[in-house]
């Protein structure tokens, strides 16, 4: 008994034209987010999209991701399959067959062992959830055992076993004859051959079961979280073609609006990341805030914007203000403040997102709503930004006292054409007690390696990184435009760093503001010295024992400096760096990245605890840095945990020290 066309016709168009609709509604409310550019530079664009949605590159860093992959490419495989089985059931002329025999059997063979590939996989994803699924995949906002998780393996696998079903019965009848090139169908038809005449009953059940379930997952799709099928590849496309190391800049107009307050205040591109989050889990997992019991889940940002969205989207289209607020009390939908002042901005959300979502630049934007709107912000913050408003640092220390750290010094203030770097020592660099020891350190250094520099001494102003981080957008602006008036006015073209916030501020933030700067990180250019012979490290600083280092999120995630610190340690010590469990693009956040270094850590464990305990699980003599936030974080956590007698160096101070033994 063969499907009857002209019902399932019905059936289709039915499922069809749900499809269209449904997926035309959500589409059109990602057209009430304010403009972006996202379509310039098309050949980059695309080599992304092939090598993060095709390639799955982000997907196969971790183990299960194999799995995924299996399931992505046989879906797209099947697809082939899937659209001749929708057309073939109105028109059952239309169907492979009609291809070259030698075509028509390798699609035969390729879609038999695709679909029992496929079937592997999905028994593996159940497995997966049922014994051993990972934390991560359980949030009070997404269950990896959630019924919408177990429907959509369902549906798959239902797919697979009727088509195994159809296909090994129509052979067993010999009403197909392309038997070698469908081995698991032929295998499935053996086991079929005993029923004789009850095999016209396991087509017609099969063909049924296929098509009821392809038609319920074509209509079910848009309404639920697998609609990334059909936005992931895009927003790959639509990705950040540089890493998001910045913010936009804002426009500060009377009667203007700040920051994000309103879904509809988010970009387009904002609102189709929503679209986007396959809810894997992968970014909560790796945020330090989520991992430390805070109330950030940067999955639950992305998911609340999607969910704000929806809500509030139709209202919006006809001019009404929606009802379900973005930022507020603890509520579906609602992202609350406690959640949004817990982000470090380490970035490592997006280093770990499969579909490059832009989940932390979603936050500063929030931010921003809340402290130039709402003004509600943590207490301790208006201290700091009285401080940076009036004293251009966040202790509010005079800006005389600036260069007291060159009083054994002979420093020189820098002047363009007789001075080749800036020394910009940042804040900490100029005014914490401990930092200055890296500063002086720093400059013996720079001395010793011949390198042409000065420094802006009282005249220096604060880059204004935890300004823009914390959301305090129209004080940092004024800041960047009177520091970039400065530079351009003494003349400064390279800069010398000390601190990675600085470097990040310097390089990519003030790109906006017209200035563009040679910039680098202290071990960037010690490095180039040293493999250029003009700084020679011979093992001097071997007294530091076992030596383990930290990445800081603004050195390395930020601007993907991950080698140079290694090397010049290496080269201090003589001895190689051991590496922690995270390291790298994966480093763990010391916690006082986003201006955290300012708040007050009330909610859950202490970042800075977590990744001590991380570093002591390698028993090191040394903890090595490269950032004055993280030199004060690591210093406090192993005071904190009784480590005293572990030491925290900057790279500077095992440089100096290499030098002072040679």
């Amino acid at each position: 008994m063969m499907p009857h066309p002209p019902l399932f016709a019905v059936l289709l168009a039915a499922s069809l034209v749900f499809f269209c609709f449904s997926v035309y509604r959500r589409f059109s409310l990602v057209l009430l987010g304010q403009p972006e550019e996202r379509l310039d530079q098309p050949g980059q664009r695309l080599k992304d999209m092939l090598l993060y949605a095709f390639a799955q590159a982000r997907v196969l860093r971790k183990p299960f991701g194999l799995n995924h992959f299996v399931i992505f490419w046989s879906f797209l495989v099947l697809a082939l399959a899937n659209g001749e089985f929708l057309v073939a059931g109105v028109f059952p002329g239309l169907n492979l067959g009609l291809l070259p025999e030698g075509v028509h059997h390798a699609l035969l063979i390729l879609f038999d062992l695709v679909s029992l590939a496929t079937l592997v996989a999905i028994a593996f994803s159940f497995g997966r959830r049922l014994l051993i699924q990972p934390p991560y995949l359980d949030s009070r906002y997404v269950k990896g055992r959630s019924p919408e998780a177990f429907l959509i393996l369902s549906f798959i696998a239902l797919l697979m076993i009727a088509y195994f079903g159809m296909h090994g019965a129509l052979i067993a009848q010999g009403a197909e004859t392309a038997t070698a090139a469908m081995p698991v169908s032929t295998l499935i038809a053996s086991w079929l051959a005993p029923l004789g005449g009850g095999l016209d009953s396991v087509v017609l059940v099969s063909w049924w079961l296929h098509a009821l379930v392809l038609l319920a997952f074509i209509c079910f799709l848009p309404h639920s979280k697998h609609m990334h099928i059909l936005t992931a590849i895009p927003n790959c496309y639509f990705g950040s073609l540089q890493w998001p190391n910045t913010q936009p800049r804002e426009r500060f107009e009377k009667g203007g609006t700040f920051g994000v307050g309103s879904v509809e205040d988010f970009t387009w591109k904002d609102l189709f990341d929503s679209y986007s989050c396959t809810e894997c889990g992968r970014c909560q997992a790796a945020c330090p805030a989520t991992n430390t019991g805070k109330p950030l889940n940067p999955r639950q940002i992305v998911h609340a914007i999607k969910t704000n969205l929806l809500e509030n989207g139709p209202a919006l289209k006809q001019g009404r203000p929606g009802t379900l607020p973005l930022i507020g009390d603890e509520g579906e939908g609602t992202n609350t403040e406690d959640s949004i002042w817990s982000c470090t901005t380490c970035g490592a959300c997006m280093q770990a997102c499969p579909v490059l979502i832009e989940q932390m630049p979603k936050i500063v934007k929030m931010r921003r709503h809340l402290v130039e709107t709402k003004a509600h912000f943590p207490e301790e913050l208006l201290n700091l930004f009285e401080n940076m408003e009036q004293r251009s640092n966040p202790w509010g220390i005079a800006p005389g006292e600036r260069a007291k750290w060159v009083s054994t010094l002979d420093v020189k203030p820098f002047a363009a054409g007789e001075t080749e770097y800036l020394f910009y020592v940042g804040c900490a660099g100029s005014f914490d007690s401990r930092t200055k020891q890296v500063t002086v350190a720093l400059a013996t250094v720079l001395d010793a390696a011949g390198v042409s520099w000065g420094i802006l001494g009282k005249d220096e102003k604060c880059c204004g990184d935890s300004l823009r981080r914390l959301g305090n957008e129209f004080l940092f602006d004024k800041m960047a435009r009177e520091n970039v008036e400065l530079f351009r006015e003494r003349g400064v073209k390279k800069v010398i760093t000390l601190c990675p916030h600085c470097l990040t501020t310097l390089k990519n933030d003030y790109r906006q503001f017209g200035l563009e700067l040679e910039v680098r990180h202290y071990s960037e250019l010690i490095s180039e010295l040293v493999q250029t012979g003009r700084l020679k490290l011979t093992g001097g600083a071997a007294g530091l024992g076992t030596v383990t280092y930290h990445d800081p999120c603004y050195l390395g995630r930020h601007n993907g400096v991950y080698d140079a610190p290694r090397t010049l340690i290496e080269k201090a010590t003589g001895k190689p760096v051991k590496e922690m469990e995270r390291n790298r693009e994966n480093s763990f956040c010391c916690g006082a990245g986003g201006g955290r270094m300012w708040m007050e850590e009330l909610i859950g464990e202490r970042i800075n605890h977590a990744r001590v305990d991380e570093a002591l699980t390698q028993t090191p003599d040394t903890v090595c840095v490269a950032c004055p936030y993280c030199l004060t974080m690591f210093e406090d956590g192993l005071k904190d945990r009784g480590a005293e007698k572990v030491q925290v160096r900057d790279i500077a101070e095992v440089i100096a020290e290499s030098l002072r033994s040679v």
